[in-house]
């Protein structure tokens, strides 16, 4: 039994020394793993590997040595967890001694150290004994990259680990790893040597006398000048030094004193990177600067940011100059002084005054917005600098405004006004006397009123947008200011010639009007209803299109105006009766002022979504109105009436579907259903008693064969339903949705069964699914047929089939395959074809009115993608197999269906697509030709190779197609002409003066639209191939 014992003990050790054997002397590779591996599980110790590599460690050759050690390394490295205690200290002694031996065998010494640094068993003491051993042994800038790098490997697993020890050892550690850096010029070497420095200063690790040696073993790399070779595995990038070397150099106030003389001198060079990366690290450091450290240097900072300012080429370097400079004010700002010492900031700021107030009174000068630009970024910093600069500036820039007479000149100056204003509001005032402002106030209003009243549009503005910063200072304004400035903005609204003041006026009133709106419904909404009352009478008389414009401004003002819960309160009721008054008096009332009213109430709708109790308000005063009023007009009259008749026209119920879904989209679930409980049961059931002035002279009953005019009137019913929130509970939805089907199959009016199609498309896009979803498709699939069948309904019946399709593409049914089946096999009907082509482009875009996210469909995220994926191998399919006839309905929905699709996932498929859109382009349909243009344009620009290959087909359709009758074919033609000069120069060149002749005749088309893109595209072919091309 011992004897068998001893058999088995000896087989694995004789297997463990021919892998050793086949490593060291057969220089193989793979029983390097096999060893680790096995020492893993447990078939060898460590030490039995140590005593099989005995006599390979004690070789006279150095390479036999080296290749035993290698062998130990690699074990260790995988196995360094399992390591005892005793086991670590044998090693790491072994290991320190071999760090003597020759060069060759170093390598492997380190890569065994690195393993040793990362056990967890290693005692106290052992990590610094490694690393003087390291420090005094190995010359590490000598050594080849990889070794190198676990050098610092060694150093970062210490410094994780065992961070005590190495503290102990004082400023000596510093000074080694300083000399183990010194040199280095690897990228991959530095990232780690950068952050080893970082922890050295942000750990508190004894600098001791080294601080300016750490500094310039670092700071010699800056800037940064590196350029990664290309297909470089590595993936270091130029940024990733830059980044990592400024957070060593900012990381300590005590490199301020070797750092700021570095970054005056290379902000000062010729080199553009340099004076980038100097003014980024300078803000860096402000972050850790105090008073103390920046003192000696603040001439020659500011000396060097305000002459790149003044005199840079590069918007960059100008912003990074205003950006150091604010950030030198705020460290300036946060230092605590004593009651002896100078303050800094004061003597900062008087020296950025003195240099730059006098080219504030200059402002036809290159200077000026230079030197304001400086001086509000100082200003910026912090209160006590935006104060001591403002009290020093504003009354200069008074005295200015009021010595400049020229337009141009006020501009200037109330502009940099302007941007003394803003920076007020970003500092708090507890004490209202304290604020800076408050002593100017007067003499800046007046200013501002002043220029209000100027004749020039572009003074007027600027003073427009002071107006709207003063009032965003709390309680500066007083009663008596607001009055003066609404009187200012309610006269500005009704400027006839300048649009421009106009809209500023409106959008200012806004803004301020949710800061006071006592004062506005005090002063502006009285003088609008009044105006609006005079506007009334105008449209009774018929006056003339002055008038109507005025009363266009005075709607669009009571929308602007409606910014604030009181004042929705107010402005609402007034355009709401003016609708009344519109039906009941005798005005001349055209769709126009019927829908620019319904335009200034979703504009209010808009305003009132952000606030529930705006919503809620809005919604329950103005539907039930806008409902009683339609409902009204749909009634039959013993006398006709042009308002009726004027809000049933397709144009004016479309304007009201927008207000009504606008007003619903936000309101809670709770509160919607309290209004479907009343708006549902209104259409199915005729219950009108929520109604405003609801005494009808019959029934209202849309879809018990109501008149043409109350089943036009389901568009508004869609546009309440399909707006709710989907957990919404429907009543009588059974009931509904059969309706709806009913009417969606009514040939006698279109825009009642498009409405009731869409309504039901809308619901079906909601409704979760289940039994109850199964059964409303399949009746929507029996209608579709039966009406697909017949002549008199087909065109109905096909909207219903198109709506329903994409209310299911969008949710991504599996049903929606087998109606897209339907859809494509209408491409060959003769009377539906083209339309079942246009129907792609409805099925890929996004709809303004039912099925949007806005509006709560399910609107899942890629459906285009899929869409694409599932169908377009069908269409090309069905495209090939078609009858000549036939084949531009294919490629019309193609086009639509590749035109709507996100570039990105079309690119992979243009080399199997392009060839049939080069086809659609010679087909006569213009809006196949307009679809397929825009499709090809971006690809033109993106996949400029692929595009190459057809260029003589490009060239020769977008030339012909530049004569076409359609105005919008030339213009995309012509874009798609300029977009071919992006493809490679040789394989244009060959065509170019054929194209610049062809682009002649354009040149001279009556359109400007269509001749300005021909000079364009001209212009490019012109210059294509010349040097500076």
């Amino acid at each position: 039994m011992a004897a068998a014992a001893a058999l088995e003990a000896v087989a694995p050790v004789g297997a463990l020394w021919g892998l050793v054997h086949d490593f060291v002397m057969g220089q193989q590779e793979g029983p390097a793993d096999q060893v680790a591996a096995d020492v893993k599980s447990g078939s060898y110790t460590v030490l039995q590997v140590v005593e099989a590599l005995g006599s390979s460690l004690e070789n006279p050759e150095p390479r036999t040595r080296a290749r035993g050690i290698q062998l130990l390394s690699q074990v260790l490295l995988h196995c360094h967890s399992l390591l005892l205690e005793k086991e670590v200290i044998h090693l790491i002694l072994f290991y320190e001694n071999r760090l003597k031996d020759h060069h060759l065998v170093i390598p492997s010494v380190l890569q065994g150290l690195r393993a040793l640094s990362m056990c967890v068993a290693l005692p106290p003491g052992l990590a610094v004994s490694v690393l003087k051993a390291i420090f005094q042994e190995v010359h590490v800038q000598s050594l080849p990259q990889v070794d190198r790098h676990t050098v610092y490997g060694i150093i970062t697993n210490f410094m994780q680990t065992r961070e005590e020890e190495l503290k102990g050892l004082g400023a000596d550690f510093t000074f080694g790893f300083i000399q183990v850096m010194d040199g280095e010029k690897d990228p991959r070497n530095l990232l780690v040597a950068f952050c080893i420095v970082h922890d050295l200063i942000s750990r508190d690790y004894s600098l001791g006398p080294f601080v300016e040696e750490l500094f310039e073993v670092t700071s010699c790399y800056f800037p940064i000048d590196f350029t990664p070779p290309p297909n470089d595995p590595h993936g270091i990038q130029r940024e990733d030094l830059i980044l990592s070397l400024r957070a060593v150099l900012a990381s300590t106030p005590r490199f301020a004193e070797f750092l700021l003389p570095l970054l005056i001198e290379k902000v000062d060079s010729e080199m553009l990177s340099a004076k980038l990366d100097s003014l980024q690290t300078l803000n860096a450091c402000c972050a850790v600067y105090g008073q103390k450290e920046l003192k000696d240097f603040l001439p020659s900072l500011w000396a060097s940011i305000r002459r790149e300012v003044f005199q840079t080429a590069s918007e960059r370097v100008e912003a990074e100059g205003l950006a150091a400079l604010q950030s030198l004010t705020a460290c300036l700002s946060r230092s605590v002084l004593r009651a002896d010492a100078e303050d800094l900031l004061d003597s900062f700021l008087s020296n950025i005054l003195q240099d730059c107030r006098h080219h504030l009174c200059e402002p036809d000068m290159k200077l000026v917005w230079p030197s304001a630009k400086l001086l509000q970024a100082a200003a910026g910093a912090s209160a006590r600098a935006c104060d001591h600069i403002t009290s020093n500036v504003l009354p200069l820039l008074l005295e200015q405004f009021h010595k400049h007479s020229q337009s141009n000149h006020r501009r200037t100056i109330l502009e940099m006004m302007l941007g003394f204003l803003k920076l007020q509001q970003k500092w708090g005032y507890e004490d209202k006397d304290e604020r800076p402002l408050s002593g100017f106030k007067d003499q800046l209003c007046s200013l501002v009123f002043m220029t209000l009243t100027d004749p020039s549009t572009q003074l007027q503005l600027v003073g427009i947008r002071t107006l709207t910063v003063l009032g965003a200072q709390p309680d500066l304004l007083s009663s008596g200011d607001l009055e003066l400035a609404v009187g200012h903005l309610y006269r500005l609204s009704f400027l006839e010639e300048e649009s421009q003041s106009c809209v500023a006026a409106m959008e200012a009133s806004g803004t301020l009007a949710t800061l006071y709106p006592v004062a506005f419904s005090s002063h502006l909404v009285p003088k609008l209803a009044e105006e609006l009352h005079v506007g009334e009478s105008d449209l009774a008389r018929g006056d003339g299109p002055t008038k109507c414009s005025r009363h266009l401004r005075c709607l669009q003002a009571l929308s602007a105006v409606s910014t604030h819960a009181s004042i929705v309160k107010e402005t609402l009721p007034l355009l709401l009766q003016h609708l009344w008054q519109m039906d009941k008096g005798n005005m001349v009332t055209g769709s126009s002022e019927v829908i620019a009213v319904c335009q200034s109430l979703q504009q209010v709708a808009e305003k009132c979504q952000q606030d529930p109790e705006s919503c809620w308000y809005f919604h329950q005063t103005a539907i039930p109105c806008l409902l009683a009023l339609a409902v009204q007009a749909s009634m039959p009259e013993k006398e006709p009436s042009v308002l009726r008749k004027v809000l049933l026209e397709d144009e004016v119920l479309v304007a009201m579907v927008s207000v009504i879904g606008t007003a619903t989209t936000h309101l809670s679930p709770d509160l919607a259903a309290q209004s479907v409980a009343r708006i549902v049961p209104l259409f199915l059931d005729g219950n009108i008693s929520f109604l405003p002035e609801n005494s009808f002279p019959c029934r209202f009953q849309p879809f018990q064969d109501g008149s043409s005019g109350q089943r036009r009137l389901v568009a508004l019913l869609m546009a309440f339903v399909c707006s709710l929130p989907r957990n919404v509970e429907i009543p009588q939805l059974n009931q509904l949705m059969q309706e709806l089907l009913e009417l969606s199959c009514c040939h006698s009016c279109p825009f009642s069964s498009t409405a009731a199609a869409k309504c039901f498309a809308g619901l079906l896009n909601k409704h979760p699914a289940g039994q109850q979803l199964d059964e409303f498709l399949q009746l929507a699939t029996e209608k579709v047929e039966t009406g697909l069948g017949s002549g008199i309904c087909r065109t109905q019946a096909f909207t219903l089939l198109l709506w329903v399709t994409k209310a299911l593409v969008l949710r991504y049914h599996p049903r929606s395959s087998c109606l897209t089946d339907r859809l494509m096999g209408l491409l060959s009907d003769p009377e539906l074809g083209p339309a079942a082509a246009d129907g792609f482009s409805l099925l890929m875009s996004d709809c303004s009115d039912v099925l949007t996210r806005a509006g709560h469909a399910e609107v899942r995220i890629m459906f285009r993608q899929r869409f694409f994926t599932d169908n377009v191998p069908a269409l090309v399919q069905g495209f090939h197999a078609a009858p000549q006839d036939v084949k531009p309905n294919y490629l019309k929905g193609l086009s639509h269906v590749l035109n709507r699709l996100p570039k990105p996932v079309l690119l992979p498929e243009l080399p199997t697509l392009l060839s049939l859109l080069l086809e659609a382009l010679s087909c006569p349909d213009c809006v196949v030709q307009l679809s397929t243009l825009s499709c090809l344009q971006p690809l033109l620009l993106e996949a400029p190779q692929v595009m190459s290959l057809h260029v003589d087909t490009l060239v020769t359709r977008f030339l012909n197609l530049s004569s076409s009758p359609s105005m919008v074919v030339r213009i995309a033609a012509l874009q798609c002409m300029h977009a071919l000069t992006r493809l490679p120069t040789p394989v244009l060149l060959p065509y170019k003066p054929q194209v610049i002749r062809a682009l002649a005749k354009p040149l001279d088309d009556k359109k400007r639209l269509v001749r300005k893109e021909a000079v364009s595209a001209r212009g490019e072919w012109f210059l294509l191939g010349s040097p500076s091309s």
